[in-house]
């Protein structure tokens, strides 16, 4: 039965339908949400400074394409997993760029299509786009990860931590602590000082940098939910 249930996740029209539907509901979300962005002025910021590298947790990343604005171009780092297909499905019919790979625990690039999607985001920082990606070791909650800081460092491009979270939302008992957005409610996106990595940095200032990250998207995040649960709107637990 698990075989069976496998085969019909990746036959390609399943996936496609998935993606759809994923991106549909979305929308929803943001359409029948009230939003509010910190800083105010936040894509006034950005803007002389594009290309940058939206850095987020995993599990709080949902929501991340509505961060983009009509004039922007933008790619999102997504895993060559099955489960990463539907993402990169929905992603792409949201107006967002995807580059397949991952990272490895310890900093390791080579794996899982790495190397080459490490060469493919420097690309697409070099003709215009914005990347986007998760910065945490993966199957590690909330700890970052040196890719991204060695993304930045190589590229010259600045790393804005980002975070978004809704007022409704359910939040799951599983490694990166997803929380699935649910719709009529409050909404934060929440950007932290950008990060600026010199291309001169060594081993020790990249481990300084990297805690950075780490201590941005914490705060961002741990901002986030203030907003939209300040008048008491609490979580569902699942």
């Amino acid at each position: 039965m698990a075989s069976f249930s496998r085969r019909i996740g990746e036959a390609r029209g399943v996936q496609i339908a998935l993606g759809a539907a994923a991106a549909g509901y979305l929308r929803l979300v943001w359409k029948t949400s009230r939003f509010a962005i910190e800083p105010p002025d936040f894509y006034q910021r950005v803007r002389l400074d594009l290309p940058v590298i939206i850095a987020m947790w995993h599990g709080q990343h949902f929501m991340m394409p509505f961060v983009k604005r009509a004039e922007h171009r933008v790619k999102v780092l997504i895993s060559r997993h099955r489960d990463g297909e539907i993402n990169a499905l929905a992603d792409e019919r949201l107006g967002v760029g995807v580059v397949r790979g991952s990272g490895h625990p310890g900093g390791q690039v080579a794996r899982k299509g790495g190397v080459t999607a490490f060469r493919a985001m420097l690309a697409a920082l070099d003709e215009g786009y914005t990347m986007a990606l998760t910065a945490d070791v993966p199957k590690i909650s909330r700890i970052c990860g040196l890719g991204i800081v060695k993304l930045a460092r190589r590229s010259g491009r600045a790393i804005y931590p980002v975070a978004v979270a809704t007022s409704r939302r359910i939040e799951l008992a599983n490694w990166d602590r997803s929380a699935l957005n649910l719709p009529f409610g409050r909404g934060a996106i929440v950007a932290g000082d950008p990060i600026r990595i010199p291309q001169d940095a060594d081993d020790d200032a990249l481990e300084s940098y990297r805690l950075a990250v780490e201590a941005g998207l914490n705060r961002a995040t741990e901002r986030a939910y203030a907003v939209v649960d300040a008048r008491g709107a609490g979580a569902h637990r699942g």
